[in-house]
């Protein structure tokens, strides 16, 4: 039965959409309407007028904006029968509503095709799930080049903070502002990407991190993507985002149907942090499957940065000890481990123990770590193949390539076709065999590189590898339920809603500098809970950057992910082992409260310096970090806001934790020698006095309801 007038609502947020005879129309989204309004009466007595000199019927920009209708902005869908029904006029038929959730059905009988559009806002995490479905009803295939996601926004949406990065530089961000013509954002590589994470927010200008209205933007796909946003000559905006298809990448023959990513979005009048708040909600409670989840997130040593490819079973062993004796809960062996491994030049693809390096096995490392009441695990690289690998030299033909076309190489290997059924039966052949042999409990999957002109059947494969990439997952996760799975590529290459609903965990970055942490933590958690999001107490030199930081600023930077250190245990100091033994303990006691929380971020006067926290969900306490990146701007320092306290309730403030010395003051705010009770509306509204600090520094504060 249609619905002309369709209302989804949460506790905060408002979403009117219009279903006519066309496609559906938003009319508003934002802040919760008051119950009891005739909304049907103020949407028909406040329509938007139609100007001079244009089109002389009203054109609407829909949920799939079509150029059929005198729409000269971006349509949702592109494509043709070889050139014929290249744009269509849909009809909606059908609009279902149930527990806010709605589906329209709609069609163009000319051009045969069939189009549903899903929506859902989820009454928890005030987030909306958004899909399109496309169906070929003709009779001849139809060539789909663009099927993208539209939400309109309103007027007051000026501002775009988008991201960017690279390799050991992920999760920074920029803004520029929406006044005329549109922004695209695209990634062509193959995975979510470094350099341009699926991923942007658009507000009012200024937005902060506490203030302002704000659309959060995700879209959950791990392979080729495009937004678009854009501010029409007329005033009004849109954001458009979908999967990027190659030209003849996707042809639907007859009864076949494409449908596109989930766009999730979310609204918040409280800032960025009611947008990451809203995401980090929906992630845990419909995103991330734990195995098993009343299970705390455990301490890790990934062995990789300790040892690299310098593999002995023996010294492995001493690895083990000392991790057991600094507090690590499981220890997984990185890259080095499989036959013929000892550099990054050869060997990926032959999946088989290097009986060199390990002639007795793994399971002596293994029954070691047990001992040591840990877990263990192991990395693989399961969609890659070296030139120089046994696998090659018998199946050139696996490679991801396209035929007559020298294939580059990318730190020295190619991809494998896992849309081969006979490569893609290998690979999940090899895995299966390892993790039935040893009692592996954890799989870093890594993905080291991007695809360059993959072809299969003589069509672009884009599409066609992340398919089968999520379909090795899922099996593998099917054979061994109770394996968990960390999502690596190249550090945070590869991390989206999508991905997240096979994987427990992503790598954030390749690189542990503490400095560079705080950035791409930063701009993670704008996502991504603090409990999947990797983050490791690195060497005293960071081979990534060169640069080297204290004891203190590396373990207070790694306390606010899933914790781990990415070093060798073995050959610390005893200064540094009471140390890393120190920060994974203080981890340990707030783990719950990290990982459970709710995070925040808050606004700093002084750009070189920054803050985040957590605050329980009952508001009973809070773990604060403040840290200084570069030299401070002034010689005084400046009060920091702290969100998300009981305003009606007195709290205990105290330092826990500091990686600067006092050497920049002659005094301290007195409450950082000596505890000091405080009101919750006063650090809210006034702040807290932050120290001088020196650069690269960071000081962490406990805060506990009285």
């Amino acid at each position: 039965m249609s619905k002309p007038l369709i209302h989804l609502f949460t506790d905060t947020t408002s979403l009117v959409i219009k279903a006519g005879t066309s496609l559906p129309v938003m009319l508003y989204w934002g802040k919760r309407l008051p119950d009891g309004i005739d909304l049907e009466g103020f949407f028909t007595a406040n329509h938007h007028p139609v100007p001079q000199a244009r089109i002389d019927t009203d054109t609407l920009v829909s949920l799939c904006p079509e150029h059929a209708r005198g729409l000269f902005t971006s349509p949702g869908l592109e494509g043709s029968r070889q050139g014929d029904s290249w744009s269509p006029e849909f009809t909606l038929e059908e609009t279902t509503l149930v527990n806010n959730q709605v589906l329209f059905s709609s069609r163009d009988t000319r051009a045969g095709l069939k189009l549903v559009i899903r929506m859902g806002l989820n009454t928890t995490s005030h987030v909306l799930e958004t899909s399109l479905e496309l169906t070929n009803e003709g009779d001849t295939p139809y060539q789909l080049n663009k099927l993208s996601n539209t939400l309109l926004l309103p007027t007051h949406a000026r501002e775009i903070m988008y991201f960017h990065g690279r390799w050991t530089h992920e999760f920074q961000t920029e803004r520029k502002l929406l006044d005329r013509s549109g922004f695209i954002l695209e990634n062509r590589r193959g995975r979510t990407s470094h350099e341009h994470f699926p991923g942007m927010m658009i507000g009012q200008p200024n937005f902060s991190e506490t203030a302002g209205k704000v659309y959060g933007f995700h879209l959950g796909w791990s392979g080729n993507h495009r937004f678009h946003a854009e501010a029409m000559s007329d005033g009004r905006r849109y954001l458009q985002a979908g999967e990027l298809l190659m030209p003849g990448e996707v042809e639907l023959a007859p009864g076949a149907s494409y449908t596109t990513p989930t766009l999730y979005s979310t609204y918040s009048n409280k800032g960025l942090n009611g947008i990451s708040q809203n995401f980090h909600c929906h992630v845990r409670a419909e995103i991330i499957r734990f195995p098993e989840p009343e299970k705390v997130r455990p301490v890790h040593l990934n062995t990789w940065e300790g040892i690299y490819f310098d593999h002995n079973p023996d010294y492995i062993l001493k690895m083990v000890r000392s991790a057991a004796e600094i507090g690590v809960e499981r220890f997984i062996i990185d890259d080095g481990w499989f036959r013929g491994r000892n550099d990054d030049k050869a060997a990926l693809g032959d999946w088989y123990l290097d009986q060199q390096k390990y002639p007795l096995g793994l399971q002596p490392i293994i029954d070691c770590v047990k001992e040591h009441n840990m877990e263990f695990g192991l990395w693989f690289e399961p969609e890659m193949i070296s030139p120089n690998s046994d696998l090659y030299r018998a199946h050139p033909d696996w490679m991801l390539c396209t035929e007559g076309y020298d294939q580059v190489t990318i730190r020295n290997q190619y991809v494998l076709n896992l849309q081969i059924p006979e490569a893609f039966d290998y690979v999940l052949e090899r895995l299966d065999s390892m993790l039935s042999d040893y009692d592996i409990r954890y799989i870093k999957w890594d993905m080291n590189r991007e695809l360059v002109q993959p072809t299969h059947h003589n069509r672009a494969a884009f599409h066609g590898h992340v398919q089968a990439y999520y379909r090795l997952v899922d099996e593998v996760r099917r054979r061994h339920p109770l394996v968990e799975i960390e999502t690596c590529s190249g550090g945070g290459g590869r991390v989206d809603f999508e991905v997240l609903k096979r994987t427990h965990r992503f790598w954030a970055s390749d690189c542990n500098d503490a400095l560079e942490r705080q950035t791409i933590q930063k701009g993670a958690s704008y996502f991504f809970p603090l409990e999947i999001t990797g983050a490791h107490i690195g060497a005293t030199l960071c081979h990534t950057t060169g640069r080297q930081h204290n004891h203190d600023f590396r373990g207070i930077t790694a306390l606010f992910g899933h914790m781990g250190v990415e070093l060798d245990p073995a050959s610390a100091s005893e200064e540094e082992k009471r140390s890393f033994a120190k920060y994974i303990a203080l981890h340990k006691s707030l783990r719950h409260l990290l990982h459970t929380g709710d995070h925040f971020r808050c606004d700093t006067a002084h750009k070189a310096s920054q803050g985040w926290g957590v605050v329980s969900t009952d508001k009973q306490e809070a773990v604060v970090m403040f840290a200084q990146l570069d030299m401070p701007e002034y010689a005084m320092s400046a009060t920091v806001q702290i969100p998300g306290l009981d305003p009606e309730k007195d709290y205990k403030v105290q330092v826990l934790e500091k990686s600067s010395s006092d050497i920049y003051m002659k005094q301290c705010p007195p409450w950082m020698t000596e505890p000091a009770i405080m009101s919750a509306a006063l650090l809210e509204q006034v702040g807290l006095m932050m120290p001088v600090m020196q650069p690269e520094s960071a000081l962490l504060i406990k805060i506990t309801q009285v």
